[in-house]
Protein backbone atom coordinates (compact mmCIF):
# COMPACT_ATOMS: atom_id res chain seq x y z
CA UNK A 1 0.00 0.00 0.00
CA UNK A 2 1.58 3.66 -1.13
CA UNK A 3 1.31 6.78 1.09
CA UNK A 4 -1.34 8.27 -0.85
CA UNK A 5 -3.90 5.14 -0.91
CA UNK A 6 -2.91 4.96 2.98
CA UNK A 7 -3.59 8.83 3.55
CA UNK A 8 -7.03 8.08 1.72
CA UNK A 9 -8.12 5.60 3.85
CA UNK A 10 -7.09 7.02 6.93
CA UNK A 11 -9.16 10.01 6.21
CA UNK A 12 -12.34 7.56 4.79
CA UNK A 13 -12.22 6.30 8.32
CA UNK A 14 -12.27 9.44 10.14
CA UNK A 15 -14.94 10.46 8.46
CA UNK A 16 -17.12 7.52 9.11
CA UNK A 17 -15.99 7.51 12.77
CA UNK A 18 -17.29 11.53 12.70
CA UNK A 19 -20.50 10.43 11.07
CA UNK A 20 -20.97 7.03 13.21
CA UNK A 21 -20.49 10.14 16.51
CA UNK A 22 -22.88 12.49 14.46
CA UNK A 23 -25.40 9.81 14.28
CA UNK A 24 -25.03 8.70 18.25
CA UNK A 25 -25.13 12.41 19.12
CA UNK A 26 -28.68 12.85 16.94
CA UNK A 27 -30.05 9.24 18.75
CA UNK A 28 -29.26 11.10 22.30
CA UNK A 29 -31.15 13.91 21.37
CA UNK A 30 -33.99 12.28 20.30
CA UNK A 31 -33.93 10.00 23.49
CA UNK A 32 -33.66 12.62 25.69
CA UNK A 33 -36.55 14.94 24.41
CA UNK A 34 -38.99 12.45 22.88
CA UNK A 35 -37.86 9.23 25.10
CA UNK A 36 -37.05 5.98 23.37
CA UNK A 37 -40.84 5.37 21.10
CA UNK A 38 -40.07 8.93 19.74
CA UNK A 39 -36.65 8.46 18.61
CA UNK A 40 -37.66 7.33 15.40
CA UNK A 41 -35.06 6.07 12.51
CA UNK A 42 -37.32 8.53 10.61
CA UNK A 43 -36.69 11.15 13.39
CA UNK A 44 -32.86 10.63 14.03
CA UNK A 45 -32.13 11.51 10.20
CA UNK A 46 -33.90 14.75 10.41
CA UNK A 47 -32.41 15.66 13.34
CA UNK A 48 -28.50 14.75 11.52
CA UNK A 49 -29.53 15.81 8.38
CA UNK A 50 -28.99 12.52 6.61
CA UNK A 51 -31.37 10.04 4.82
CA UNK A 52 -32.65 6.65 6.48
CA UNK A 53 -30.61 4.75 4.33
CA UNK A 54 -27.13 6.45 5.66
CA UNK A 55 -28.15 5.64 9.25
CA UNK A 56 -28.80 2.07 8.21
CA UNK A 57 -25.57 2.00 6.38
CA UNK A 58 -23.67 2.23 9.26
CA UNK A 59 -26.02 0.74 11.57
CA UNK A 60 -28.13 -1.95 10.05
CA UNK A 61 -30.51 -1.98 13.22
CA UNK A 62 -31.81 0.38 15.18
CA UNK A 63 -31.52 -1.72 18.46
CA UNK A 64 -27.32 -1.29 17.19
CA UNK A 65 -27.65 2.12 17.42
CA UNK A 66 -29.45 2.54 20.22
CA UNK A 67 -27.41 0.12 22.19
CA UNK A 68 -24.28 2.40 20.78
CA UNK A 69 -26.08 5.36 21.89
CA UNK A 70 -26.20 3.85 25.33
CA UNK A 71 -22.43 2.43 25.90
CA UNK A 72 -21.88 6.62 24.70
CA UNK A 73 -23.74 7.91 27.43
CA UNK A 74 -22.20 5.64 30.05
CA UNK A 75 -18.31 6.10 28.68
CA UNK A 76 -18.87 10.04 28.41
CA UNK A 77 -19.97 10.32 32.30
CA UNK A 78 -17.32 8.27 32.74
CA UNK A 79 -14.71 10.29 31.49
CA UNK A 80 -15.70 13.20 32.94
CA UNK A 81 -15.57 11.89 36.42
CA UNK A 82 -11.83 10.55 35.07
CA UNK A 83 -11.00 13.57 33.81
CA UNK A 84 -11.36 15.32 36.87
CA UNK A 85 -8.38 13.69 38.43
CA UNK A 86 -5.91 15.09 35.88
CA UNK A 87 -5.78 18.43 38.02
CA UNK A 88 -6.59 16.31 41.50
CA UNK A 89 -3.83 16.50 44.20
CA UNK A 90 -1.59 13.36 43.82
CA UNK A 91 -2.32 11.91 47.29
CA UNK A 92 -4.46 9.20 46.59
CA UNK A 93 -7.40 10.14 49.50
CA UNK A 94 -7.33 13.64 46.99
CA UNK A 95 -7.70 11.65 44.15
CA UNK A 96 -10.81 9.75 45.34
CA UNK A 97 -12.32 12.96 46.88
CA UNK A 98 -12.14 14.33 43.57
CA UNK A 99 -13.95 11.40 41.43
CA UNK A 100 -16.58 11.60 44.30
CA UNK A 101 -17.00 15.15 44.05
CA UNK A 102 -16.96 14.93 40.10
CA UNK A 103 -19.61 12.34 40.03
CA UNK A 104 -22.00 14.94 41.81
CA UNK A 105 -21.58 17.76 40.94
CA UNK A 106 -22.19 19.51 37.17
CA UNK A 107 -21.77 18.35 34.22
CA UNK A 108 -22.32 14.63 35.28
CA UNK A 109 -24.92 15.33 37.62
CA UNK A 110 -27.77 16.80 35.34
CA UNK A 111 -31.50 16.45 34.04
CA UNK A 112 -30.32 15.66 30.84
CA UNK A 113 -28.24 12.92 31.87
CA UNK A 114 -31.10 11.55 33.78
CA UNK A 115 -33.32 11.67 31.07
CA UNK A 116 -30.88 9.51 28.62
CA UNK A 117 -30.12 7.03 31.49
CA UNK A 118 -34.31 6.83 31.68
CA UNK A 119 -34.70 6.43 28.46
CA UNK A 120 -32.37 3.41 28.08
CA UNK A 121 -33.07 1.85 31.56
CA UNK A 122 -36.07 0.17 30.76
CA UNK A 123 -34.19 -1.98 27.61
CA UNK A 124 -31.43 -3.55 30.02
CA UNK A 125 -34.07 -6.27 31.45
CA UNK A 126 -35.58 -6.88 28.04
CA UNK A 127 -32.61 -6.64 25.14
CA UNK A 128 -29.33 -8.32 25.82
CA UNK A 129 -27.05 -5.93 24.07
CA UNK A 130 -28.31 -3.39 26.50
CA UNK A 131 -27.93 -5.47 29.35
CA UNK A 132 -24.16 -6.30 28.30
CA UNK A 133 -23.57 -2.32 27.51
CA UNK A 134 -24.61 -1.75 30.83
CA UNK A 135 -22.81 -4.77 32.51
CA UNK A 136 -19.56 -3.40 31.07
CA UNK A 137 -20.41 0.65 31.59
CA UNK A 138 -20.90 -0.57 35.92
CA UNK A 139 -17.79 -2.63 35.95
CA UNK A 140 -16.12 0.03 34.08
CA UNK A 141 -16.95 2.69 37.03
CA UNK A 142 -16.75 0.16 39.50
CA UNK A 143 -13.24 -1.08 38.46
CA UNK A 144 -11.68 2.43 38.15
CA UNK A 145 -13.60 3.32 41.64
CA UNK A 146 -11.50 0.35 43.51
CA UNK A 147 -8.30 1.16 42.46
CA UNK A 148 -8.86 4.92 43.87
CA UNK A 149 -10.46 3.03 47.01
CA UNK A 150 -7.71 0.65 47.45
CA UNK A 151 -5.35 3.32 46.87
CA UNK A 152 -6.76 5.65 49.42
CA UNK A 153 -6.86 2.90 51.90
CA UNK A 154 -3.38 2.27 51.23
CA UNK A 155 -2.22 6.06 52.04
CA UNK A 156 -4.10 5.59 54.95
CA UNK A 157 -2.08 2.67 56.15
CA UNK A 158 -5.63 1.20 56.50
CA UNK A 159 -6.40 -2.60 55.12
CA UNK A 160 -6.78 -2.85 51.26
CA UNK A 161 -6.95 -6.55 50.40
CA UNK A 162 -8.85 -7.01 47.28
CA UNK A 163 -12.21 -8.42 48.97
CA UNK A 164 -11.98 -5.33 51.09
CA UNK A 165 -11.78 -2.69 48.51
CA UNK A 166 -14.81 -4.93 46.30
CA UNK A 167 -17.03 -4.67 48.68
CA UNK A 168 -15.95 -0.78 49.74
CA UNK A 169 -16.32 -0.13 45.85
CA UNK A 170 -19.73 -1.75 45.48
CA UNK A 171 -21.06 0.23 48.58
CA UNK A 172 -19.56 3.70 47.45
CA UNK A 173 -20.77 3.45 44.00
CA UNK A 174 -24.35 2.89 45.44
CA UNK A 175 -23.81 6.01 47.44
CA UNK A 176 -22.75 7.96 44.27
CA UNK A 177 -25.59 6.52 42.27
CA UNK A 178 -28.59 7.24 45.26
CA UNK A 179 -27.38 11.02 45.36
CA UNK A 180 -26.61 11.59 41.49
CA UNK A 181 -30.12 10.60 41.19
CA UNK A 182 -31.76 13.02 43.75
CA UNK A 183 -29.48 16.13 42.30
CA UNK A 184 -31.09 15.00 39.23
CA UNK A 185 -34.26 14.87 40.28
CA UNK A 186 -34.76 17.93 42.95
CA UNK A 187 -31.40 19.53 42.61
CA UNK A 188 -32.57 22.94 43.58
CA UNK A 189 -33.56 21.66 47.26
CA UNK A 190 -30.31 21.31 47.91
CA UNK A 191 -27.55 23.72 48.64
CA UNK A 192 -24.70 23.90 46.19
CA UNK A 193 -21.84 20.87 46.77
CA UNK A 194 -24.28 19.54 49.75
CA UNK A 195 -25.21 15.90 47.64
CA UNK A 196 -21.08 15.82 47.35
CA UNK A 197 -20.02 16.56 50.69
CA UNK A 198 -22.62 14.59 51.94
CA UNK A 199 -21.10 11.78 49.70
CA UNK A 200 -17.84 12.10 50.99
CA UNK A 201 -18.83 12.30 54.85
CA UNK A 202 -20.90 8.77 53.63
CA UNK A 203 -17.56 7.53 51.73
CA UNK A 204 -15.14 8.61 54.58
CA UNK A 205 -17.54 6.19 57.26
CA UNK A 206 -17.99 3.42 54.92
CA UNK A 207 -13.66 3.85 54.52
CA UNK A 208 -13.20 4.63 58.07
CA UNK A 209 -10.70 7.19 56.50
CA UNK A 210 -10.50 10.66 56.02
CA UNK A 211 -10.29 11.81 52.31
CA UNK A 212 -7.96 14.83 52.87
CA UNK A 213 -4.59 14.86 51.44
CA UNK A 214 -1.73 15.23 53.84
CA UNK A 215 -1.74 18.84 55.33
CA UNK A 216 -6.05 19.20 55.71
CA UNK A 217 -6.54 20.00 51.84
CA UNK A 218 -8.49 17.41 49.19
Amino acid sequence: MNAETATRKSFRREGEDKRREDLIAATLECVAERGLAGATVREIAQRAGVTAGLIRYYFPTKDELIGAAYRAVMQRMTVQASDALRSANDDPRARLYAFVTANLGQPIMDPHNLSLWAGFIALVHADPAMAAAHRDGYLGFRDELEILIRDALLSASAPAESRHTRSHAIAINAIIDGLWLEGCLAGDIFSEGELAETGISAIEAVLGISLKAEGGAP
